[in-house]
């Protein structure tokens, strides 16, 4: 009687085993490798993402602090090449602008500001992966040891098993340690699994003499190739392609290690089956590839738009100034970012792409130096401009002849806004001393303003009833006298609101008619009954009077003097000019009635 533990030796003699494992397994390792070829050429054009340079230096920080910083070599080197492509892109930029500016090309120097932290970067990552090289080597190197003791162990089981030795429980164990086992170098990988599973197919061989044992590993493989087989049905349907591809490897790996054999029956139905539904679903990779195709050309488009608005505000249609530059910078730098945040594009014109982005955003910032450049000399003029404005309101921030400083100093802030930009260090300087010196004067006529309205507003009161007392006088007995009191008190009430100014004119207008209808001469009003000291007071106050009208009339014509070709058709400037006619007349009549009092007349 023969048992699973006690074989014959008739019957270990045997070859029983029309189809090996080695022979199996070599119709699914070819098909393995297909699957992985593929899944790395997407993997890589997925890899391939534009992103900024401090993103970059970030994914590379990142990678370094991770615990197994070596393991990522691929995705780091990729990083240090797009990092390294940005700083040379830039540091070129740099030098064009220096050249533009009308330097020598070698004696342009410039240490990008993000290099040293690349060079750091790289050097650490260096020595991380050095040592995670070695102790992967040591890994392996025990890994290797640990596979060998593992055919060691197949060997015996089916050369000098113990008796009792449970041989399908040890073969389970074999193949579960096998397949948990790390990894050995390439070098040494494909010898070592060879070995394997020669070992493993002379165990099968051997079982073959045990019929018992044989149907029943056949009956666990074949219920494990028919988990794999519906599993794989199921990763038909699968929406995302990319994963039904990762997991049908993963199932090719389970058929070869873990799934055989079976009986000679079902050997090439299940596997024939598998293979078909691995072909439906690589043929679905076709979506997958043109699934990528149309996003990447989309993606292509959108850098495109972008790049032909870059190009768009590089060439403005009118004459750009600052306000246009300030807001295209701020919009481009919004394209840039959008530019980088968008994903690959058509491997083959992924360069061409690039350089077309680099080569719009280098002319880009060439026109906007060039027109910063032109500037500065026009700056500097408009910067002479605003100094004289602000020494024109310094000079008259104490001004209290409102009806001429009032208009001055609207007509400066009105000035100030049409001229243009000055250098970007005098811009706050100036505006503090310009606005200091309109606040100083706008503060003052507020409080002078608001202190002498009441007084204002009497004294147009008593001005309206002389007027109104003025236009009552004819020409009959005893009013000239009339006309001499109501202009003797008209003279000694002070200022009205500026509003009510208009009655004075109004007062000279009817005086003059009143005059010309009595037949006399505004010179010759007197007012009699005065005494020698009386008469001596008002030739002082009228010498005095004098002296202030005379000073009251060059002090608005050299206001007026501010202002470029001064006019009567001005509407600022029209009452100024009425005012400098009533003085100057009053001027003269103060003059002729000087003389009257001194000549004794």
């Amino acid at each position: 009687m023969i048992t699973e533990n006690n074989l014959s030796e008739n019957e270990e003699n045997k070859n029983s085993n029309p189809k090996s494992l080695e022979e199996t397994s070599e119709n699914v390792v070819p098909q393995d490798d297909h699957v992985q070829n593929e899944e790395n050429e997407h993997d890589e054009e997925h890899e391939e993402v534009d992103i900024s340079l401090a993103d970059a230096l970030k994914e590379m920080e990142k990678i370094i602090n991770a615990p197994n910083a070596g393991e990522d070599f691929k995705k780091f080197n990729q990083l240090k090449e797009k990092a390294s492509h940005y700083i040379h892109d830039e540091v070129e930029d740099k030098k064009h602008e220096y050249t533009d500016a009308g330097n020598a090309p070698e004696n342009f120097s410039y240490e990008h500001p993000s290099q040293a932290k690349l060079s750091a970067l790289v050097n650490i990552f260096r020595e991380k992966h050095d040592a995670y090289q070695k102790s992967q080597e040591e890994e392996q190197k025990k890994n290797l040891e640990h596979r060998q003791n593992i055919i060691e162990r197949l060997k015996n089981l089916y050369t000098n098993s113990e008796p009792g030795t449970n041989l399908f429980k040890s073969i389970r164990e074999i193949k579960e340690d096998w397949s948990n086992a790390g990894q050995v170098a390439k070098s040494e990988f494909k010898i070592l699994n060879n070995n394997y599973f020669h070992h493993l197919n002379q165990f099968y061989q051997m079982l073959d003499l045990n019929k018992e044992f044989l149907e029943q590993e056949y009956s666990h493989n074949l219920e494990k190739r028919q988990h794999i087989i519906e599993r794989a049905k199921q990763l038909e349907h699968e929406p995302v392609i990319q994963k039904a591809l990762n997991e049908l490897q993963y199932l090719h790996k389970l058929w070869k290690e873990e799934a055989e054999p079976v009986a000679e029956e079902f050997r090439e139905k299940t596997w024939e089956e598998f293979k078909e539904i691995s072909n439906k679903i690589h043929e679905r990779k076709s979506e997958l590839s043109a699934a990528i195709e149309t996003e990447q050309n989309e993606n292509l488009e959108k850098k495109n738009q972008i790049i032909a608005e870059i190009k768009k505000l590089s060439e403005p249609s009118e004459n750009p100034n600052h306000n246009y530059w300030q807001n295209a910078i701020k919009r481009v730098e919004e394209l840039r970012s959008e530019f980088l945040k968008t994903g690959s594009v058509p491997r083959k014109l992924s360069n061409q792409n690039w350089n077309d982005f680099k080569t719009t955003l280098r002319a880009f910032n060439t026109t906007k130096n060039s027109y910063y450049k032109s500037l500065k000399g026009s700056q500097q003029a408009n910067l002479e401009e605003k100094l004289k404005l602000i020494q024109t309101a310094k000079d008259n921030q104490n001004n209290e002849e409102w009806d001429i400083a009032v208009p001055l100093f609207k007509k400066l802030q009105e000035d100030w806004k049409k001229i243009g930009h000055v250098p970007k260090s005098m811009t706050n300087k100036i505006w503090d001393e310009f606005r200091d010196a309109c606040n100083a004067f706008f503060n003052n006529y507020r409080e002078k303003s608001n202190a002498s309205t009441d007084n204002w507003k009497e004294n147009y009161k008593n001005k309206k009833v002389l007027l109104d007392e003025l236009k009552t006088v004819t020409n009959e007995e005893g009013s000239i006298e009339k006309i001499e009191a109501i202009k003797t008190a008209w003279n000694n009430i002070g200022k009205v609101p500026r509003d009510k100014i208009s009655i004075n004119t109004e007062f000279n207008k009817t005086l003059r008619e009143k005059l010309k209808l009595n037949k006399i001469n505004e010179l010759e009003l007197k007012e009699e009954g005065l005494s020698e000291n009386q008469l001596t007071d008002k030739a002082r106050k009228m010498k005095s009077q004098i002296s202030d009208l005379e000073a009251e009339i060059v002090k608005l014509e050299n206001n007026l003097s501010f202002f470029k070709n001064p006019s009567r058709e001005n509407p600022l400037l029209k009452e100024t000019f009425d005012s400098i006619d009533e003085k100057k007349a009053h001027l003269e009549t103060l003059r002729q009635n000087l003389h009257s009092i001194i000549a004794g007349e």
